[in-house]
């Protein structure tokens, strides 16, 4: 082992699916001492190869650093892997998928333990992963100095962004940006539906789409931030609740013509009707939001 390995945080790494094994690797890369251990064994053999130590029991994992990553398929599956291991005086950090709450009781599990928690929120793909042009970063949240002891060991494998000392807004930004994800996705998917059957090229029509996309998400998100922030959701407003209300039939007509459901956009297109008819037709579309609220 050089010296330069020597003087990195050593790690322990539960959980070797696609994306832990790209974590690992990235630490092994940047000389940190590395522990791995995965339920399936034979997965930390190439790790091992390549400078890993597999540990053949949780106990010994966690026995063997002090900073603890878990990256596990879920909550249950972190319950399962660690109900028998003594955390005292142990980091846990958490990059396993889980709800807001879910990494509250965590954190609160972990602290009654005698550890200390973050809870993260991992923002890319394994190939991604020690990549820092590919963008991708990870979201935690928790106990302020863990994070701050640990920055750097954290910022190895992609970016690191600490969103607060409450457990679970990592894991609530994470599924935020999600949701948001698959709405865009879900848009595109019915662009790309109506002009399935025509002699349109997808491949030509990407870009169009990509374009439009882009030009329009980041001043429309901004724009609602600043609104929601200050109450006052008719500042700014370039077309109104009304307008684009009155536009809605020819986008249900035209999916008709085209002989594809309009599923994916009736639910938001309802909550837009619905927000007019409680008499705010002057307003952006932000006043969808509250009415998402129960």
């Amino acid at each position: 082992m050089t010296a330069n390995a020597t003087a990195k945080t050593p790690v322990t790494l539960l959980g070797l699916g696609a994306m832990g094994t790209a974590l690992a690797r990235t630490w092994l890369a940047a000389g940190h001492p590395l522990t791995v251990w995965n339920r399936t064994a034979a997965r930390t053999e190439p790790l091992v190869a390549e400078g890993a130590k597999a540990a053949a029991t949780v106990a010994d994992a966690v026995a063997a650093s002090d900073l603890l990553i878990l990256c596990l398929l879920d909550d249950t599956s972190v319950d399962e892997a660690l109900k028998d291991a003594d955390l005292t005086g142990k980091d846990l950090v958490n990059l396993t998928t889980t709800t807001p709450a879910q990494a509250r009781e965590r954190a609160a599990w972990a602290t009654a333990r005698g550890a200390r928690y973050l809870d993260g929120g991992i923002m890319a793909v394994p190939p991604m992963i020690g990549i820092p042009e590919a963008g991708g970063y990870v979201f935690y949240s928790g106990a302020p100095e863990l994070f701050e002891a640990h920055r750097q060991t954290l910022a190895v494998p992609a970016g690191a962004r600490f969103v607060g000392a409450d457990p679970g807004h990592a894991a609530l930004h994470d599924v935020a940006l999600l949701s948001a994800m698959y709405g865009m996705f879900a848009g595109a998917s019915h662009a790309f539906a109506l002009i399935r059957k025509e002699n349109i090229d997808p491949a030509g029509f990407a870009p169009f789409l990509t374009e439009w996309l882009t030009a329009m998400a980041a001043p429309h998100i901004t724009q609602t931030a600043d609104q929601l922030k200050s109450g006052d959701y008719t500042t700014n407003v370039v077309s109104n609740l009304g307008m684009q209300t009155a536009a809605i039939p020819t986008f249900l007509t035209t999916a008709e013509e085209q002989g594809v459901t309009p599923g994916l956009l009736v639910p938001y297109f309802n909550l837009m009707h619905r927000r007019l008819a409680e008499g705010f037709p002057s307003e952006d579309l932000t006043g969808v939001v509250d009415l998402l609220l129960r």
